[in-house]
């Protein structure tokens, strides 16, 4: 989903070693929708999740149409025999509400990936990188991993490609941060509320920091128990961009329609 909407599981205790994710939810087929709202609650898109199998791998796609014709659009793919490695990503963000277009494609068995954007002049360039990509690559795939932590664990880490729009290579960060109650109908629940703090590393992280361009922290809700459910998502969508609330919904029927008792 979107933030880029990471995390490992496979952990025991604090380990926080780079490998693959241990499937303990297999995926299956999946419908959902969702909105965008900004943090003031104003709704600006309206977006589709299909999650389809055959065999072992599994596509999911997250489409947003916004109010403003712009669109961001992100199918992954993955395989999940015993663990999870991504195959493949592809993300499509343009439009007025994106500061900066792009086109990001992963190649998660080559390691290429390739970046096409618009310059600050309006001219169309592409970057390609071939990059050492480790197993527990998380992009497209953060509500999907969180579903995947171990019980008991409270912080992980991953990696993810962002796009600079050269490709770089970062280590999103995961901690429980704590719980927050919702409810459904008359029914009261709890949620787990995770922060996802981005760590660039190196000279480059340290520059980011003095610079101001450390990219702000992004908070996932998950149901958890038995079976894990994501919930709402606030963080930015884009580099430089504004967080963002993302959140399923459900359907809601024109007073016109007709109850069983009615037909």
């Amino acid at each position: 989903m979107v933030l880029a909407w990471a995390a490992l599981s496979g952990f025991e205790g604090a380990s926080l070693r780079a490998q693959s994710v241990v499937v303990r939810q297999m995926e299956g087929e999946v419908r959902a929708f969702l909105v965008l709202r900004t943090l003031d609650g104003e709704i600006i898109a309206d977006g589709d999740s299909t999650q389809v199998t055959h065999g072992r791998e599994v596509t999911n796609r997250v489409v947003f149409h916004f109010k403003d014709g712009s669109l961001q659009d992100e199918t992954v793919v993955f395989a999940q025999s015993g663990h999870f490695r991504l195959l493949g990503d592809h993300l499509v963000q343009k439009g007025p509400a994106f500061k900066h277009p792009m086109d990001v494609s992963i190649n998660g068995s080559t390691g290429v990936v390739t970046v096409g954007y618009k310059d600050d002049s309006g001219k169309d360039k592409t970057e390609t990188a071939r990059l050492a990509l480790p197993p527990d690559l998380v992009n497209g795939m953060v509500p999907i991993l969180l579903k995947n932590l171990a019980s008991g664990v409270q912080s992980a880490t991953a990696s993810m490609v962002v796009a600079t729009p050269k490709p770089l290579l970062i280590k999103p960060l995961i901690t429980a941060e704590g719980a927050d109650s919702f409810s459904t109908g008359g029914a009261s629940h709890e949620a787990t509320r995770y922060v996802i703090k981005v760590d660039i590393g190196g000279v480059r992280g340290v520059l980011a920091e003095l610079l101001g361009k450390q990219p702000p922290d992004t908070r996932v809700w998950m149901l958890g128990g038995s079976c894990p459910t994501f919930l709402r998502a606030e963080g930015p969508s884009s580099a430089g961009g504004p967080t963002w609330r993302t959140e399923l919904v459900s359907a809601v029927w024109p007073k016109g329609v007709a109850s069983a008792r009615e037909r």
